[in-house]
């Protein structure tokens, strides 16, 4: 799939509209393919920002002199503070002072991009609802823009044109949208109305949308999804995790509910009794995330990767990249042959086999994984813990969990292995190790340390964030029958406490402030409290955080 790329951009009407002083040295910066803006802001120099960097202009600093030169060549500046060049699809957005007056201006650059859809045209052409996911600036309207033009030559498209960034300024759209039918917003807030409108007045069969990013937008997604219209969409995001705790737009990946499971499932499952699990079926079936202009990712399935996340299982997108003769190469990861980290857990000595494990041979010798590695997987010191170099003798821990720390904090996991009292120490080397622990964002990078502790069986453990609570559950699952007496006293009393606690609400008290635990402490208090039908919050930061149990 090869396709040669050609850009119009008309960057001479934008340079019109610039002081001719300014205007003079976009021009001797000469790097026009990749200019991504002018940013012209009231006493600083003004600067163009490219897409590998950021060049100054002049010597001299904006004066209000070049600030209303601006404004007067682009005319009214829409309820968005947005304004739009007829014909051209460059986009003028204006910072107001307290008084309503321009101080500031970004001058960002439309352009018609063609070929640059082709590293995701069977997907467009697929007729499923694809959601496109970036940062700012990355290219995701560009894609957009020709996505509408290749689906117009065979199907009814209409394009929702909120501030008029895919179809340009103007009555008559660009020429880059094609056959495209485009409906302009008159307010930004009145988008989802327009959306719905296209739909019950102007038979669609594709309706494209820009930057969907308010809650009612959302729904009405949804809405449009529900009644059999492909929808092709963007928002701004790093990657579907991200995008997955997002309150306001997680409903078009299907959003998350919490989920109490019976005593038989959870432990079947192997987990809590209350889970996390996919709410709905997702609005949008396949994402792309957008990593540069060359490459992207993409998860076919959006309901399956959402629950592969909840259930702490690694994604395996697929990687697709445009080389420099302009063809497309698609890799497919494949599923390891190794257990999952849920699967991963120790057998014996204190931490026990998961019943995610039933009818898995994690005894027998590993295959040899099926997945390439990525480039950067031969260099990986960055990701380890080096602060510190008194690492222990190892003679002198025998019978002693011996765990290589991967990505997490040396100093917080020692902190912890300390504050419960497990028989556990940090060793530096992967190969003195007993188990790895990392955090998963790592763990779904397939790094070299994570595929050689799956090549040698080594138990793999997976926090969600380098955080002492983080850590102090993975050590309090693992090693539950090896807290000292002490400790278990400790957690014993304070389970005592927050008993008394609530006999105390019931008889009357409006809140209990219960002394200071840790993680896994706070847990079990936060169940009783639930289990008396009472309200718990956790406050403070660690060491001193504390419970407090309240009536609802």
């Amino acid at each position: 799939m090869t396709q040669t790329k050609y850009i119009t951009d008309d960057l001479a009407a934008m340079l019109k509209v610039f002081p001719e002083e300014i205007a003079e040295a976009v021009v001797r910066a000469d790097h026009f393919d990749d200019l991504l803006e002018v940013v012209l802001d009231l006493g600083r120099i003004p600067t163009a920002r490219f897409v590998d960097g950021e060049v100054k202009l002049l010597d001299r600093v904006v004066n209000h002199d070049d600030i209303n030169h601006v404004v007067i060549r682009i005319g009214e500046f829409d309820a968005d503070n947005r304004a739009g060049m007829e014909s051209t699809l460059h986009r003028i957005s204006a910072i107001r002072n307290r008084r309503g007056n321009v101080v500031g201006l970004t001058c960002r650059v439309g352009r018609a991009v063609y070929g640059t859809i082709t590293i995701i045209e069977d997907l467009i052409d697929s007729g499923e609802s694809i959601l496109i996911l970036g940062k700012p600036g990355v290219g995701k309207t560009t894609m957009l823009r020709e996505a509408a033009r290749i689906l117009a030559e065979k199907k009814r498209v209409v394009i929702v044109d909120t501030s008029n960034e895919i179809g340009g300024d103007g009555d008559i759209p660009h020429p880059a949208v094609g056959a495209a039918r485009r409906m302009q917003v008159p307010k930004p807030s009145l988008q989802h109305e327009v959306m719905i409108e296209a739909v019950e007045n102007h038979n669609p069969e594709v309706i494209v949308i820009d930057e969907i990013g308010r809650e009612l937008e959302a729904l009405a997604a949804r809405t449009i999804a529900e009644r059999g219209v492909q929808l092709i969409g963007t928002a701004h995001g790093n990657a579907l995790d991200n995008l997955l705790v997002n309150p306001t737009l997680s409903d078009l990946i299907g959003g998350v509910s919490s989920v109490t499971l019976s005593d038989d499932e959870a432990r079947r499952r192997g987990t809590q009794k209350t889970v996390l699990e996919r709410k709905s079926p997702p609005t949008f079936t396949i994402l792309v995330e957008i990593q540069d202009r060359k490459r992207v990712k993409v998860h076919r399935d959006v309901g399956a990767a959402v629950d592969s996340i909840l259930r702490g299982y690694p994604l395996l997108p697929e990687d697709r990249f445009r080389d420099e003769d302009g063809k497309v190469h698609i890799l497919k990861q494949t599923k390891p042959n190794m257990p999952t980290v849920s699967q991963a857990m120790r057998r014996g000595n204190g931490m026990e086999r998961s019943p995610f494990d039933r009818g898995s041979n994690l005894g027998a010798a590993p295959k040899q994984p099926s997945y390439a590695l990525p480039k950067h997987a031969e260099r990986y010191d960055e990701y380890l813990d080096e602060n510190d170099e008194d690492y222990p003798d190892l003679s002198a821990h025998e019978g002693e969990k011996k765990i290589f720390a991967f990505g997490v904090a040396r100093n917080r996991l020692l902190q912890s292995i300390k504050s419960l009292g497990v028989p556990a120490i940090v060793v530096k080397d992967l190969a003195d190790a007993d188990v790895l622990l990392t955090q998963r964002r790592y763990y779904r990078d397939r790094l070299q340390p994570i595929v050689e502790a799956e090549e040698r069986g080594m138990p793999i453990f997976v926090v969600k964030s380098n955080t002492v609570e983080q850590i102090e559950q993975f050590l309090a699952d693992s090693f539950q029958e090896h807290q000292s007496p002490v400790k278990r006293t400790l957690t014993e009393e304070a389970l005592r406490h927050a008993e008394q606690a609530i006999m105390m609400i019931q008889a009357g008290e409006k809140f209990i402030n219960l002394p200071p635990m840790p993680s896994p402490v706070r847990r079990e208090q936060h169940e009783l409290a639930k289990r008396a039908h009472l309200v718990s919050r956790s406050f403070g930061k660690d060491p001193i955080r504390y419970v407090r149990i309240y009536r609802d």
